[in-house]
């Protein structure tokens, strides 16, 4: 009986491979030739494994590696076993826009990361349920409509002139200093008070707050929980023996978590009559339907989409001046002939500024500031997508990057042309670059974004003349993705112009 029991495990030993490695290969053939993705191209791994798109999320290149892809195979490539990126302007109608047959593309499972995630909270980020995330809007939308944000300009430009001041007072050092950094200082704070009533204090402080290290740390463990939900079984098994590492892996998560949740309810405990994004949400909402971790979940979200986003498009825009003499005189001319005096730079006064807004365009075309394909989820009984009739539950994106560098969207793409958006271009498809975002989903901040970008970069050109000190950097290639961008220093030195108006 014994030998018979030995016997028997001895086979089965031998089969369960077997039958393992019988399974891979039908299910490589399939991928590759049965599969309703099979038509479309890409590389061969990427179709039959998740492997390859996990190793370029996590090599921090991934929007150039879409864009060599979308170079090679064209607009539409298989990324994945089950995901397309597409790099058109008409996939951006058709997967986010709002649609003639009324069919939704909910948000796909790299939402379920992130904070507040683990605990069931979703914010308006987050939410992947059409109806829920409307009734969110509702309430939020009043905080961050265009009449709100010139209501509260005051508390930006607070920020934005003590920032204009500290970039005198830096940029005489011969050695310059990273206006990057700086920048990233600036929306913080004013995104901090406009979020939770309090400032960050980055600026004051010459130094980052510890809550930006906690949030670029949640982001990123962010990313890696999509990279694990690809791989399940090995999610499974690295749960159960690296459970302390991941937990503290996941620390800033619950950090980030801890200390939204507590600003938000000790700003709602200080009775505070002080008008801001915050108390405007708190006055909409219904404290019998909305939790103060609801909120928080959405300030939170504000922090990190209003702060990361605004610094690296005016970084760039910095960058791209630096490197391109001619757009910058054009600038520094519209924004110095168009204020005699420093206090008339306003969110208002700058809105109509043409060649302002076409290099902030331009910026945000060349620098995408979210620089990943928004995954969305193609619904029941399938849709169209740029003219491709697309089985339902597959995973579809456009990728901003790969959009903004197409030679088929725009002329000489790499080239940092601000004409481009000044109502005269018949060659480029200007549609294709949505830093923003479209339909339902679009970002909620854009207005505040906007005012936040054009104040401070009139101000800034209007001030001082800037330099490089470092001429090799390479913003493309030093470059690095997580979730949002990763920026290298950008070293520069400011000098005050010769005659100028009033102060900040």
């Amino acid at each position: 009986m014994l030998l018979m029991n030995l016997t028997l495990l001895h086979h089965l030993f031998l089969f369960i491979p077997s039958a393992l490695a019988v399974y891979g290969i039908i299910k490589v053939v399939y991928n590759l030739y049965f599969h309703p993705l099979a038509q479309f191209p890409g590389p061969i791994l990427a179709a039959i494994s998740n492997i390859p798109y996990s190793r370029w999320f996590l090599s921090g290149r991934q929007p150039y590696k879409l864009h060599e892809l979308h170079t090679k195979y064209g607009p539409i490539v298989r990324t994945a076993p089950n995901e397309l990126s597409f790099n058109t302007a008409e996939s951006w109608r058709d997967i986010y826009g709002f649609r003639s047959d009324h069919k939704i593309f909910v948000k796909g499972k790299f939402y379920s990361g992130g904070s507040y995630a683990g605990i069931g909270t979703r914010s308006v980020v987050s939410e992947t349920n059409p109806h829920t995330h409307r009734q969110m809007r509702s309430y939020l939308a009043g905080a961050f409509s265009e009449r709100s944000v010139l209501e509260h300009e005051y508390l930006v430009s607070e920020s934005v002139d003590k920032f204009v001041r500290l970039v005198g007072t830096k940029g005489r050092s011969p050695a310059g200093f990273d206006i990057s950094a700086l920048l990233e200082m600036l929306t913080f704070d004013i995104t901090g008070d406009l979020a939770f009533g309090k400032s960050f204090g980055c600026l004051d402080n010459d130094m980052y707050h510890p809550w930006i290290s906690v949030t670029i740390g949640a982001l990123t463990q962010g990313a890696i929980v999509d990279v694990l939900d690809r791989f399940p079984w090995i999610a499974r098994i690295a749960l159960v023996l690296f459970r302390k590492q991941i937990h503290d892996l996941t620390e800033d998560t619950r950090k980030n978590e801890a200390m939204s949740l507590d600003a938000v309810r000790r700003r709602i405990l200080s009775k505070s009559t002080r008008k801001d994004f915050l108390s405007r949400i708190l006055t909409e909402r219904d404290p019998t339907l909305v939790s103060d971790q609801q909120i928080a979940a959405h300030a939170s979200d504000l922090v990190i989409a209003g702060s990361d986003t605004s610094a690296s498009a005016l970084a760039a825009c910095i960058y791209y001046l630096l490197k391109e003499p001619v757009p910058m005189y054009n600038l520094v001319t519209e924004v110095r002939c168009g204020f005699n005096q420093y206090s008339d730079i306003t969110g208002s006064s700058t809105s109509s500024m043409q060649y302002l807004n076409a290099v902030l365009q331009e910026a945000l075309r060349l620098f995408p500031p979210l620089p990943l394909g928004l995954p969305r989820i193609v619904p029941a009984g399938g849709a169209v997508v740029d003219e491709h009739v697309l089985p339902e539950g597959i995973t579809v994106s456009t990728n901003p990057l790969a959009a903004c560098l197409s030679s088929d969207n725009f002329e000489n793409p790499l080239q940092f042309n601000p004409e481009r958006w000044l109502g005269t271009n018949r060659v480029d498809n200007c549609t294709a670059s949505q830093p923003f975002g479209l339909g339902s989903r679009a970002c909620i901040g854009r207005n505040l974004a906007w005012m936040e970008m054009r104040t401070t970069l009139a101000k800034l050109v209007w001030m001082y003349d800037f330099e490089f000190v470092d001429q090799a950097v390479d913003w493309h290639r030093d470059t690095q993705m997580h979730t949002l961008w990763r920026k290298p220093e950008l070293r520069i030195r400011a000098s005050r112009r010769s005659a100028h108006g009033d102060e900040s």
